[in-house]
């Protein structure tokens, strides 16, 4: 048999160790020593390359309904058990601070839609990913999302219908009346608020539900309920954090493992050289939308030309890889507030005094501002007729192609938050709020690309897509005008924070101003002016950001259309090998998107 060696020899040699790594593809790299950080059986049934919400909720179901199935999770970021800044979900903002291990930012390429700015994106790194970090809002997808799955990206299996019951056995909702979309058994609890999530309805301004359990005031995230739940009495199901997948190892065309490396940021003094774990069965890339087309480029298979632009010897010539790049174009737009309101900004400032405050009623009864994520209303909205002709024209194809004969679909979702999210803050003493907004079905898609062969580290090739569409332009222009009518109107309103608003010309209408009340419920709208549309549009381009809902890269389609995996995620071209996580969504979906699949 001709004997096909695998891709390069550069990396053999890493300090003063060396691992083995060249080897015919009918074979493995050979197996380093163990070392003191971990002593593990090297061989398992499954392997998950990514400890995400996905992995998570795979392998924990797996593992309790076989526990003799040996399962190992590998994730690049920390543990997060019994973790305060995870399990307290006040805490959720601290993990964007700039020093964070929990959240990789991901910068995106100088974009000529955004006045050359990079926008950067954020995706959880850490064990049980977003669900972890998040801003825990409990925002379901609308049913047509997913039959469009089905029908129009041809993926069997993937409707409305096949994906309720597995939606309502993740949950328990926890509310006395039994709503034929929810679950009651599941291991995830949500706050107890009337219904604005029933999949099929919007235009429902509500006290928006959180994923927050009412009676321990936890945050309800994957980990705990799937993972380190099950961990002391199952030895099969292993969980290493702090472990990077750089690529799939294949005999023939078959994954029969992965290589990974430490993350010597979450492990210090780990070693830096490669390491292999064996599957007998399978293994399931699982690294979120940002992380899994890359396990699959290194691994060789991707768009030829790309692979073969870094060194890489190509598997599976399958160019649908990291491409179909989407995610939920947001806004917050910053209010002074009363000083007597309640606001999340000392918390996520990590405000010792003011987390001390706190803590015994989060301890004893679950509340206060340490269990809740200060996201107590907002809207699934979609516009009408009249509100059509204020956003424009640019919007007019859009809306008659996508949305017109699709009643459950809302263009955007918008509400309030108890804390000020931004780059230039009030100054000392100062309360804000923010009324944040997103924009649901962009229009714009990007993509994201390796730029090394080995560096699992190296920042990549990534094209947001971010106003890449004015249509999109045009829609969050009116969410704009909408958050600020909202927030004016509020009863703690005590101003416009000026930094976080338009630069308006000298003398507009629509100027940023302070004052000791609220505006009138029926206080007449801004009227802005030719200049002060221009004034947004340029604000927006300079402060949008993505809601942390990347999607897509790896799309669940045919493979002629674009598509990475098939309706059984199966990866193309290859056995033994399925990505299972956000990145294989076809389409769009008009949700916070962690835990909604």
């Amino acid at each position: 048999m001709k004997r096909v060696w695998t891709r390069e020899r550069k990396f053999s040699m890493r300090s003063n160790r060396m691992v083995k790594t060249i080897a015919p593809t009918s074979g493995l790299y050979s197996r380093p020593a163990k070392t003191d950080i971990e002593k593990l059986n090297f061989e398992f049934d499954i392997i998950f390359a990514g400890g995400g919400t996905t992995a998570g909720v795979i392998a924990g179901r797996l593992a309790a309904a076989d526990p003799s199935l040996k399962i190992l999770i590998l994730e690049t970021g920390p543990g997060t058990q019994d973790d305060l800044a995870h399990t307290q979900p006040g805490r959720f903002l601290t993990h964007l601070r700039p020093d964070s291990t929990t959240v990789r930012f991901i910068d995106g390429n100088p974009s000529e839609h955004l006045n050359g700015r990079s926008l950067n994106v954020q995706c959880g790194q850490c064990v049980g990913g977003g669900s972890s970090v998040n801003f825990m809002m409990y925002t379901r997808a609308s049913a047509s999302d997913y039959n469009d799955w089905e029908k129009v990206h041809d993926n069997p299996g993937w409707g409305f219908e096949d994906l309720l019951p597995l939606s309502k056995k993740a949950e328990t909702y926890q509310i006395a009346a039994d709503r034929p979309t929810h679950g009651y058994s599941g291991p995830l609890k949500r706050t107890l608020v009337d219904d604005a999530n029933t999949m099929t309805e919007v235009n429902g301004y509500v006290r928006w539900p959180k994923w927050i359990d009412e009676r321990s005031g936890k945050r309800s995230d994957v980990p705990h309920h799937f993972i380190y739940n099950q961990q002391a009495s199952n030895k099969n199901l292993q969980l290493l954090a702090g472990c990077s997948v750089r690529r799939i190892v294949f005999e023939h065309n078959r994954a029969v493992g992965v290589e990974y490396l430490h993350n010597t940021r979450v492990r210090p003094g780990a070693d830096d050289v490669p390491h292999i774990a064996r599957s007998k069965r399978l293994v399931v890339v699982s690294a979120g939308a940002c992380g899994s087309p890359a396990i699959l480029e290194r691994s060789g298979i991707g768009a030829k030309d790309i692979l073969e632009k870094h060194g890489i010897q190509s598997l599976v010539d399958l160019p649908g890889v990291g491409e179909n790049y989407q995610d939920h174009t947001v806004l917050f737009v910053p209010f002074l507030t009363s000083n007597d309101s309640d606001s999340l900004d000392g918390i996520a400032g990590n405000d010792q005094d003011e987390i001390t405050k706190w803590t015994p009623l989060w301890l004893e009864e679950g509340k206060g501002l340490l269990a809740t994520n200060g996201i107590d209303g907002g809207v699934k909205f979609r516009p009408t007729p009249e509100e059509l002709k204020i956003i424009g024209p640019e919007f007019e194809k859009r809306w008659t192609s996508f949305y017109s004969n699709k009643p459950d679909k809302a263009i955007s979702w918008y509400g309030c938050l108890a804390a000020f999210v931004g780059t230039v803050y009030p100054e000392a003493g100062q309360k804000a709020y923010s009324m944040a907004a997103y924009l649901t079905y962009p229009a714009g898609v990007g993509s994201m690309h390796i730029t090394s062969a080995e560096d699992v580290n190296a920042p990549p090739d990534f094209d947001t897509g971010v106003f890449s569409c004015p249509e999109d332009v045009a829609v969050m222009k009116y969410l704009y005008k909408r958050c600020r009518e909202l927030g004016r109107r509020m009863a703690c309103y005590r101003g416009d924070y000026a930094a976080g608003h338009p630069a308006f010309p000298e003398g507009s209408a629509a100027a940023p101003q302070k004052r000791d009340r609220p505006f009138d419920i029926d206080e007449p709208d801004i009227a802005y002016s030719p200049e002060d549309e221009q004034a947004i549009e340029e604000y927006l381009k300079a402060t949008v950001a993505t809601a942390w809902h990347s999607i897509g890269t790896c799309a669940m389609k045919p493979r002629n259309k674009g598509g990475v995996v098939d309706a059984r995620l199966n990866v193309y071209g290859v056995e033994g090998l399925k990505v299972a996580d956000l990145s294989i969504c076809p389409g769009n979906v008009g949700t916070n998107t962690s835990l909604q699949l």
